[in-house]
C-alpha cells in the first residue's frame, strides 16, 4: 500500500520518529529504572505499565518508518483555479444547498472533524484536480451526490 505524502508530510514524519527516539525512549528508560527500584517486578504495576507504552512507542517508530518507506511523494502541480494539496476548497453541496469548506491534505494529515480532507478519501478523490464552476459527482459508502466547485485557495 502507498501512501501519498508531500515531502512536507514526510518531514513531520521524519520529526515525530527523532522525537520518539530521543525524547520518549529516554523518558520510557527512566519510568522502567524507577518502577524496578520498587522491588517485586511480577506485580510491580508501575514496571508493566512503563513496559507497554516502551511497545507502544517503539511500535509507532516502525508504523512511521514503514510509512515513509512504502510512500509515493506527490507534489501540487494544479492550476491557481484547480483543486489540489494544499488547498482550501468551498464546496456547495447542490441537494441540500449547503457550503462548507475544506483542506485537501494528505493521508497522515486528515482531521475530518475539522474539515481537513485526504484527496484518498471519496471527495478527495472526486473532486482533485477539478476546476472552480464544476460540478463533480462523489460516491461514498453513503451513497452518491454531487458537489460544485465554488471557490479554491492556494494558502
Amino acid at each position: 500500500m502507498n501512501n501519498y505524502l508531500t515531502e512536507e508530510a514526510i518531514n513531520k514524519l521524519k520529526e515525530e520518529i527523532e522525537y520518539r527516539k530521543v525524547v520518549v525512549r529516554h523518558k520510557i528508560i527512566e519510568d522502567i529504572k524507577e518502577a524496578r527500584a520498587f522491588g517485586d517486578l511480577s506485580e510491580n504495576f508501575e514496571y508493566k505499565a512503563a513496559k507497554r507504552e516502551r511497545a507502544r512507542n517503539e511500535s509507532r517508530i516502525r508504523y512511521l518508518e514503514r510509512m515513509i518507506k512504502t510512500a509515493k511523494i506527490i507534489k501540487d502541480d494544479t492550476e491557481d483555479n484547480q483543486v489540489g494539496i494544499g488547498k482550501t476548497v468551498t464546496l456547495r453541496f447542490l441537494k441540500e444547498n449547503e457550503v462548507e469548506e475544506f483542506k485537501i491534505v494528505t493521508t497522515v494529515e486528515a482531521d475530518p472533524m475539522n474539515n481537513l480532507i485526504s484527496i484518498e478519501s471519496p471527495i478527495g478523490k472526486a473532486i482533485f484536480k477539478h476546476r472552480v464552476g464544476e460540478i463533480v459527482k462523489v460516491y461514498s459508502p453513503n451513497g452518491e451526490y454531487e458537489v460544485k466547485i465554488d471557490k479554491v485557495v492556494k494558502e
